[in-house]
């Protein structure tokens, strides 16, 4: 835990209100000790894992593995768990010091236009994306959501050492669905995010909005 800044969210559901939400910022659930993140899988990856409580066998570790703090932002991209080889949520539970060292050894995947962005693209095992926030129907929102992809190293740090539990949340992903299809209020199923607090050099790695 030395040098981490104290994160205020306890509760795991129930969105809280009021966030101040900058263009590029990290927003999700976390503890002192850990933060929540998302992926998709098919039963045949998400149920050993799930078991093992880390990614093991058919999870394949030289490619590369896309992880999302922001629940509404995985809800789009698997479609509330309806789109083939996404029909598993996972929440991920993993430790504050293993996201922070990836973010720190992260690069943006597009040019950024400071000097040697090639070189540190070259040698990153972690690549940064920010693309639009969704919301209940997966419409854009004005600002951004982070996606992080990890290869070489940085999965194998993710599934050996960061990962401190693997949960299946592909039930409430499907109870937020039918909600929303019916037109009825979700907050009480949705995850507690709030902007994570990053250090400055880590801010500025990543391209993050400063508040």
């Amino acid at each position: 835990m030395t040098g981490l800044t104290r994160c205020p969210v306890v509760r795991i559901f129930g969105r809280l209100a009021g966030m101040n939400v900058s263009y590029r910022q990290i927003r999700a659930a976390c503890t002192e000790e850990s933060i929540t993140l998302y992926q998709a899988y098919d039963a045949a990856i998400a149920g050993p894992a799930v078991a093992a409580q880390r990614f093991v066998a058919p999870f394949k570790r030289e490619r590369m593995t896309w992880i999302k703090p922001s629940f509404l932002w995985m809800m789009y991209r698997c479609g509330y768990a309806t789109k083939p080889g996404q029909g598993r949520v996972l929440a991920i539970e993993l430790s504050r010091e293993g996201f922070e060292w990836a973010l720190g050894h992260s690069c943006l995947s597009h040019d950024d236009g400071r000097p040697g962005w090639a070189e540190r693209v070259r040698r990153s095992p972690v690549r940064i994306q920010w693309d639009p926030e969704r919301g209940l129907r997966h419409e854009a929102l004005p600002h951004r959501s982070i996606q992080i992809g990890l290869s070489g190293d940085a999965v194998r740090r993710y599934v050996d050492e960061w990962t401190l539990a693997i949960t299946d949340i592909t039930d409430r992903a499907r109870a937020v669905h039918a909600a929303v299809g019916r037109g009825a209020d979700v907050t009480a199923l949705l995850p507690a995010e709030r902007p994570y607090p990053l250090p400055d050099g880590i801010i500025e790695t990543i391209g993050a909005s400063r508040a």
